[in-house]
């Protein structure tokens, strides 16, 4: 019986794939009901609807501002993000540098790629994520994962060799490549906040080439007519050193804190940065990668952009485990020695699967 249940899933899997029109040619095509294979039976049905933002708790907000010409607001700002990334694994940025044009054109920009009609969009659906500079699909982990998302992504290889405007989708070229200039000068600052965090040189996260590789992802969550059902994206943490993410004005992420799920509150012109598992491993436990998930609605579609700071290559020989100077007798190394390759297979083989990667790479 599990096994003509399992041959059923993989079917309905297969057949939605092949549609290469992800959740958003489902809604377009009218459905009132969500598909058996993104329905979550982990889901408490009260718990998957959007609730206000959870008052107790106040989402770290940190303001950049003077952070490059005064001492003192530094290391104010220095010490908040290590209470931050210790405690939440999640913070904002306000004053941040990347103009409000920038942030509203590249929202824009994945509004306009997902609206295009069915035939351009599939010009770029891909399940060879190694293969492709952009790989345009639903769900990374289809095939893997407990459950499928409700959720189409455009994942983009950024940096360190910055792509030609051709070599992106047209309608929205120009502001990928100008978005991911701007969020690299972004991420080096924080790095070096986050070193100084730590007790290290400021350069030292930077040096780890942790700065070096940007992958740009555009997420499209449709409306949804039960959202009750299914998840925009399961519990799980980042497989990065550090995420910047973009989001428009609909609420929908969540983190888990405290063992409780807390909204992440939309500050406008704010950009929410967590903490990625990479870090969380090199950092020895210092900095948590926090879980987080995204919920949908039945109101409205919701965008966001995501830009993971990683090594330049999945294919790099380096290793990553504790950095020496956070290795103690008292705070032994948590982690073996791993390479990104090997990192990020294991990743993609579990999918998000409401789990975390680290336990593997635990001694």
């Amino acid at each position: 019986m599990a096994s003509s249940i399992y041959n059923s899933r993989e079917t309905e899997l297969k057949a939605f794939d092949e549609t290469k029109t992800g959740v958003k040619g489902l809604i377009d095509s009218g459905i009132t009901q969500v598909p058996r294979i993104f329905i979550d039976p982990q889901i408490d049905p009260q718990q998957a609807l959007i609730s206000s933002v959870n008052a107790q708790f106040e989402f770290p907000l940190l303001d950049l501002e003077g952070v490059g010409d005064d001492p003192m607001k530094r290391k104010a700002i220095v010490d908040a993000i290590r209470e931050a990334s210790k405690t939440w694994g999640f913070f904002q940025v306000i004053n941040h540098g990347i103009p409000e044009a920038v942030l509203e054109d590249m929202i824009d920009g994945v509004r306009h790629f997902f609206g295009q009609d069915d035939e351009e969009r599939k010009k770029w659906y891909t399940r060879e994520m190694k293969k492709s500079r952009v790989a345009y699909n639903s769900n990374f982990d289809l095939y893997t994962a407990p459950s499928a998302n409700w959720r189409d992504t455009v994942f983009c290889k950024m940096a360190p060799n910055l792509p030609q405007p051709e070599e992106l989708p047209a309608v929205c070229s120009d502001i990928m490549i100008e978005y991911t200039k701007q969020v690299m000068k972004l991420g080096r600052s924080l790095f070096q906040l986050l070193s100084e965090a730590l007790g290290l040189k400021a350069d030292h996260l930077v040096d780890m080439k942790c700065a070096d590789g940007v992958a740009l992802l555009m997420h499209y969550y449709p409306e949804c007519p039960q959202p009750e059902l299914t998840l925009g994206a399961s519990k799980h943490a980042d497989s990065d050193f550090l995420t910047v993410l973009l989001p428009d004005q609909v609420r929908g992420l969540q983190v888990l804190y405290q063992n409780q799920w807390v909204d992440v509150p939309f500050v406008p012109g704010a950009l929410v940065v967590n903490i990625g598992d990479l870090l969380q491993l090199v950092t020895n436990d210092r900095f948590v990668s926090a879980e987080h998930r995204v919920l949908v609605n039945s109101s409205s579609s919701r965008v966001s952009v995501a830009c993971f700071f990683r090594n330049a290559t999945t294919r790099s020989t380096q290793l990553y485990m504790p950095i020496e100077e956070l290795v103690s007798e008292d705070k032994p190394a948590r982690y073996r020695a791993t390479t990104l390759e090997e990192y990020i297979t294991h990743v993609h083989s579990k999918g998000l699967d409401g789990t975390s990667a680290l336990p593997q790479f635990r001694v």
